[in-house]
């Protein structure tokens, strides 16, 4: 009896530790993000509306409209639907189903999930609260209900296209082209995305360059909690027993 009350309280101290480690490492640093893009969306529709800086916003959006063409127009709806939100859901379906069956454990298909969901999270209470209007030009695209700031579909590509770039990387960390050709796929996946909102006039140059920024910030807090420092421990743990086995022999 005894030992299975020791048992059960070391369990609980490592689920009360694990909590307390992710809150550090996760919940925080997401919650300070959340405030500081909601409190520079507030900046710039409450305070500085009238500003150079809002006024250089519109007039780099009009001179981008002027140039359009129709081969762009085209290039420019494609690469838009590549973050479509019914696209982001079915993708990051389907490559959290694949993780979990190549790699046998949840470790990769949690993070995507974690970290698409993350950035949608900080964007949409953004959208609420801080609700900016869209560049004052012709829209390529129906508006969606969101408001302009941030880049909702430039976020979640950086968090999609990036995120399985970096999962598939830390497996084929010796192979330097393959390496090369995820961050080329995703970086290049998450760059046509954000030009090309920015090009059809559905959000302004600090919408779309906020979108990048919640996109990495997301990737890197979840990516440092759920994935390097796990596998960092097993190959710390995977080199200890080596020794040991070593030692053994």
């Amino acid at each position: 009896m005894a030992t299975d009350r020791k048992r059960g309280t070391a369990r609980s101290n490592r689920s009360s530790s694990v909590a307390a480690e992710t809150a550090r490492r996760v919940l925080l640093p997401l919650a300070l993000m959340a405030l500081v893009t909601l409190g520079l969306g507030l900046l710039l529709t409450k305070v500085l509306e009238h500003s150079t800086l809002v006024a250089q916003d519109e007039a780099v959006s009009r001179e981008i409209a002027q140039e359009r063409t129709p081969f762009w127009n085209e290039v420019t709806h494609y690469a838009s639907m590549l973050s479509d939100t019914p696209v982001i859901i079915v993708v990051t379906t389907i490559m959290a189903v694949l993780f979990r069956v190549v790699y046998r454990r949840w470790r990769e298909s949690v993070f995507l999930v974690a970290v698409v969901c993350a950035q949608s999270a900080i964007f949409l209470l953004a959208t609420v609260f801080a609700q900016r209007p869209r560049p004052h030009v012709p829209h390529l695209d129906p508006a969606p209900p969101t408001s302009s700031y941030p880049s909702g579909h430039t976020s979640a590509a950086v968090a999609f296209y990036c995120g399985t770039a970096l999962v598939l990387t830390l497996h084929t960390h010796r192979h330097t082209i393959l390496n090369a050709l995820w961050w080329l796929l995703g970086a290049g996946a998450a760059l046509a995305v954000g030009l090309a909102r920015l090009y059809r006039g559905m959000h302004h140059l600090t919408d779309v360059s906020w979108g990048y920024v919640l996109g990495i910030f997301c990737v890197v807090v979840l990516a440092q909690a759920l994935l390097l420092r796990p596998i960092a421990a097993s190959r710390r743990a995977e080199s200890r027993r080596a020794v040991r086995g070593a030692a053994l022999t």
